[in-house]
């Protein structure tokens, strides 16, 4: 069997957390995140959403404790072959691949923490707006209504993932 594994590529396993991770894909893939959040459909502004929504499933599966510390290991690796495969495609050269996956993932881990310091208990209504003002918008002017927007569906994202029973998260399911 292992050696029909190697050969017939539909026959091999899929990565850990990628059913997962295209569901954060297809997620951050929504027109209404361009369109109503006014979020720039650049390859910046789309790492941005992906960045997002991968965040706050990263942040759903901390309290699930050291038994999923592995799926979010996994599910970051996915992202990060993402990213390599995406700038590749995009021509970026074999030595600056690394560097900039590099600064993904600091970006990714900055945003981790902001959002989830912003979807603290305590955290002013106003510090979600302004995490996304510096990681969505990347501090340039936006409407106030698309931010009100973008800020409104991670609230109803953060509370359709906090809905979803653990194990059917990680199957790839957002809701």
């Amino acid at each position: 069997m292992a050696l029909l594994d190697r050969l017939i590529p539909s026959r091999r396993m899929t990565p850990p957390g990628d059913a997962l991770y295209r569901a954060v894909v297809a997620e951050a893939r929504r027109p209404d995140w361009y369109i109503a959040g006014e979020v720039p459909d650049t390859v910046d502004g789309r790492f941005d959403v992906v960045a997002l929504v991968l965040a706050l499933v990263l942040l759903r599966l901390e309290p699930s404790g050291s038994a999923q510390a592995q799926f979010s290991a996994d599910l970051t690796e996915r992202f990060i072959a993402d990213m390599d495969g995406s700038l590749r495609e995009l021509g970026v050269g074999d030595q600056a691949v690394g560097k900039h996956v590099g600064r993904m993932v600091s970006a990714l881990g900055g945003r981790l923490g902001a959002y989830r310091d912003a979807l603290a208990d305590c955290a002013d209504p106003a510090t979600m707006a302004d995490a996304l003002a510096r990681n969505v918008y990347r501090s340039e002017a936006v409407d106030a209504a698309a931010l009100d927007w973008t800020t409104a569906r991670v609230h109803a994202l953060w509370a359709q993932l906090g809905a979803v029973p653990l194990a059917r998260l990680i199957a790839g399911a957002l809701a």
